[in-house]
Formats: structure tokens, sequence, C-alpha cells
């Protein structure tokens, strides 16, 4: 961070810098401060030894083409010397107390928390101590060496702590965050684990009562409850490309008040700024639990069962993996078999559907099946394997 700082003042700019905490609240700062950009120095959830650098750029996602071109120019040299200037504004107890604006609910909850020593611990303290009901915290200290487990909450090994705590304290709602606090995951008061489109369905509740016929947003990899739940809440749904640069800019391309991936990135455009924040959907979904007169766990049972597979990765060479989608889909073409090809390939039949796509930041191909009945899962994996052979 202090080398990031020091170079773009040898450039000429001035820099604030807004101190340690989840990369939501470096979106949050250059909105409070009005910068032109900003630069979260995180490995996100990855090991201690990934360093890098997130950046928005007029409030918009700076990713892909960007950073290659941004790329290009700083090996060319092609950059000003200057003498800028910084000013540190540790902003996270005004950025919490923005989170937590939002709460409402009459009923108290007991609530578990776990940001997995990552950088949301410290504003996970704060945010507790502004809302109402008992809170329960475990693994709130940073430390980036995760001594306790790898803060990667779509893993459900890494939910185990949580789910003890749930149960030995009676909770009503676990919450865990990853490494830098912009993915969620979230137990019910029976242990059970609810995934990125199921939590996006819950959340979608409050907005849609608001907003009714709103366009949601999901990744290809969604569940079809997604967009079974949306349309019978009254909004639009629609499927767009994995990862949260690409859900970002299609948010504030569509005017959607609300978008969610199944990695459990969710962005709320509704009374809120449009970037992905753990923290602030995690005050909006118990916004949703202390609102209402179910519990979690009702909510979920009340959810359409589907049968699906969870993400299976399969290892393929960097240079190949786009490759063998483009010759599935060009196969699946000339069948004239209904396909979804804006990330992948994403197959539907009367059984379900399945998914093929490349990963974007790994040497793998993703793939999903999800049916309506066990026998039809199994001829949708049956498909995918054979195109894959």
């Amino acid at each position: 961070e202090a080398a990031a700082a020091a170079g773009l003042m040898a450039a000429g700019l001035k820099v604030v810098r807004s101190g340690c905490g989840p990369s939501p609240m470096l979106y949050f700062a250059a909105h409070h401060f009005a910068t032109d950009a900003g630069m979260m120095i995180t490995g996100s959830h990855n090991p201690p030894e990934y360093n890098g650098i997130k950046m928005t750029f007029q409030n918009r996602a700076f990713f892909g083409d960007d950073i290659q071109t941004l790329g290009r120019r700083v090996a060319a040299g092609d950059f000003i010397d200057g003498d800028g200037q910084s000013e540190q504004h540790d902003i996270l107890k005004e950025y919490v107390a923005r989170v937590a604006a939002d709460y409402a609910g009459a009923r108290p909850l007991k609530v578990a928390w776990d940001p997995g020593n990552g950088a949301a611990g410290d504003a996970v303290q704060a945010l507790v101590a502004l809302l109402p009901g008992e809170h329960v915290l475990i693994n709130e200290v940073i430390d980036g060496t995760f001594p306790n487990h790898h803060p990667d909450p779509t893993v459900e090994a890494n939910l185990a702590q949580l789910k003890a705590v749930v149960a030995a304290e009676r909770c009503d709602v676990g919450i865990a965050f990853d490494g830098d606090g912009d993915r969620i995951g979230v137990v019910d008061g029976l242990g059970r684990v609810l995934w990125g489109d199921q939590i996006l369905v819950v959340l979608a509740r409050d907005v849609l009562a608001e907003l009714p016929g709103a366009t949601i947003i999901a990744d290809v990899k969604a569940s079809r409850l997604f967009q079974d739940e949306i349309e019978r809440l009254g909004g639009v749904p629609i499927l767009w490309k994995t990862g949260h640069s690409h859900i970002k800019k299609k948010l504030a391309d569509s005017g959607a008040p609300l978008a969610g991936e199944m990695s459990a990135h969710i962005f709320f455009k509704h009374r809120y700024y449009g970037y992905d924040d753990a923290l602030y959907a995690a005050v909006r979904l118990l916004s949703v639990v202390a609102g209402g007169d179910e519990s979690l766990a009702e909510i979920r049972d009340g959810l359409p069962p589907y049968v699906n597979t969870p993400e299976l990765r399969f290892d393929c060479a960097e240079e190949r993996k786009f490759q063998v989608v483009e010759e599935v889909s060009a196969r699946l073409a000339t069948a004239g078999t209904d396909v979804i090809d804006i990330d992948g390939v994403r197959v539907e039949s009367d059984d379900g559907w399945w998914l093929l796509r490349a990963s974007n930041t790994q040497a793998v191909l993703v793939a999903r099946c999800e049916s309506t009945t066990e026998a039809g899962l199994e001829r949708l994996k049956a498909a995918l394997a054979a195109q894959l052979r």
C-alpha cells in the first residue's frame, strides 16, 4: 500500500489513504471523497503469498482490457512525473455507520459472525455494536496467515466453526465473510448453508415489494430457483456473465436494483451504491428476517427444491480452456440445441440445464448441472460428460 501510494504521488496525483479494511470500504471511500479512482491492495480470499490490486475508475469497475491497456502504458513509461501529496483519512467509522443505517426490523435476532480473520474483522466488530439483538463473534482478529480456516465461505468446510457456534449458542443466523469482505456466507438456525442464488432471492423480497417489476441479475451458474422465484415475486430475472466486474457493469448499464453471483458477491443499487459489499448484504438479510414472522430456516424451507451438482472444476491448460468451450458450443449449434452462450454454454432441456465455462482466474473448466429429479440430473451429467469427452 505504501509503495502504491508513493508511485501515484510520483506521477503528481493526490492520494487519500483510507486505512485497513474490507474491499467495499474502499469503494465507499471513493464515493465519500468523490475521488476519480480507487485502488484496493488485496489478495482477496487467496492464500497469504498472493497479492494484487482491485481498481475502480469513475465509480466503475476497472478490469480486463482496461488493465491490459494500463499495463502497456506503464511498460512503455507513458506517464508523467509530478509532486503529488497524500492524506490519511481512516474511514472505517463512517463506512460502518453507513452500512448500519439501512438496518430495519423489529424482532431481535441472535447472530453468529465469522470474518475468518480477514480484513472485515475490525468493521464487523464496529458494526455489531450498532445493531440490535445479540451477537457472537469468532475469528474477528485480522490475521493474514488465516490460522483458523481459509476465508472462503463458498467452500462448506470453511463454515464448520460457524455452524458449531450457531448450534451451541442457538443463533437464528450465522454470517461469514471472505478474506476481503466482498462475499458473504450464510447459515440458517439449523446449520444449513444458503448458497449465493438462495441468498439473492431472499434479499429480492424487500426490493421487489418496493419496486415491483424490477430487473434482478444473477450469473449463469445460478439455479433455476433464481428465475422461478424472481418471476413469482413479480420481478424480471436476467442471467449474465460470471465475474464481479461483469455483474457490476451490467448492474450499472441496466439500472437494476439488485444483482448477485453464486460466488456470493451481492450488489445492491437499491438504497446503496451498486457495488459488492458483504457487510451491507448481511444487514439487509438480517432486516428481511427481523422484519417478518418466519425464521431464516423457514424461509429456506419455503424455496422450491432442485437437485444439482456443486460447482465442478476440471483442470485444463490456460491456452486450451477457451478452445474447449468454443468447440462444445460449435458442436451444440450444429445439433440445434437450445443454448445460452453469454458466458460459456448453458444448455436448457426438459430435464433442467447444464453449464460449461472457462474460469476467468484459473486454468480450469467449470461445470454445473441441475434438474427437478435425480434421474434427470444423471441424464444431464451424462450429456455434459459426452461433450467433454
